[in-house]
């Protein structure tokens, strides 16, 4: 009687600060579009670094999760809108996401590079390098936000990409004169599709950012994903799944 009362009591306090979760169940979303973090395979699963973390996490916490697929520019509004739990996407941790949620403790950090072809007439990473030439970048990033602020105001042609994909794609047929990105996906991009036509010119001083969990202002899975991050990085899971993707740490 007295756990029962407990476990009722527990419920009404969830239900009333909006966090109930069917049947105890965490959705988690990720993008399915930034490949080695997350990518859907050719049966539609979701893959990738993300989606490992993902998992590992759930695992360590004990709890049943489902991963969904969001487009990235609708995924803070669904968040707050209570159509999945968390985030688990790649998303940098800036000053302007954290007015509108919360994010966890890193999982990990880098910083952002510019691709172009291999015979491209950019030569260097400053804003007067980029002066009359065309950069992309994919929109509602912070690669997107300092394409704007830094290469645009300098006189840079910016085209903005609902996925990163769409980017390399353009890059990659010349559409481009540079690419800025996530340091980590464009190399392994170039190790991979791109390696033929474009290098990496450089990374961009200043811009290294940290990446977390994004959650819902107040939730409290941010202590759980919290300790969870801080044991998978203790105990080696982080460290096997790491190297699953890359040779070095980037934690």
């Amino acid at each position: 009687m007295r756990v029962k009362t407990i476990l009722m009591t527990a419920g009404l306090i969830l239900a009333a600060t909006g966090l109930a979760r069917a049947e105890d169940t965490i959705t988690i979303a990720t993008e399915g579009a930034y490949p080695p973090f997350n990518y859907a395979d050719t049966d539609g699963t979701l893959k990738g670094m993300d989606v490992d973390i993902a998992n590992a996490l759930c695992e360590e916490m004990k709890a049943k999760c489902t991963i969904v697929s969001q487009e990235w520019d609708g995924m803070i509004p669904a968040l707050t809108a209570k159509k999945f739990d968390a985030i688990v996407a790649s998303m940098s941790i800036t000053e302007e996401r954290k007015k509108q949620i919360d994010f966890t403790n890193k999982y990990y950090s880098q910083p952002l590079s510019v691709g172009v072809m291999k015979d491209s007439a950019v030569t260097g990473l400053t804003p007067e390098d980029m002066k009359g030439h065309t950069i992309g970048a994919q929109g509602s990033t912070t690669q997107a936000d300092y394409a704007e602020d830094h290469y645009g105001k300098a006189g840079a042609e910016v085209k903005l990409y609902p996925s990163n994909d769409e980017a390399t794609a353009d890059l990659q047929n010349g559409r481009l004169d540079a690419l800025i990105v996530d340091k980590f996906v464009l190399v392994d991009w170039l190790n991979k599709d791109g390696k033929d036509c474009c290098k990496l010119l450089g990374d961009v001083p200043g811009t290294q950012t940290e990446v977390g969990i994004g959650l819902r202002k107040g939730d409290p899975l941010k202590e759980k994903f919290n300790a969870a991050i801080d044991a998978i990085v203790k105990n080696g899971t982080y460290a096997k799944i790491n190297k699953k993707y890359f040779p070095f740490d980037i934690y």
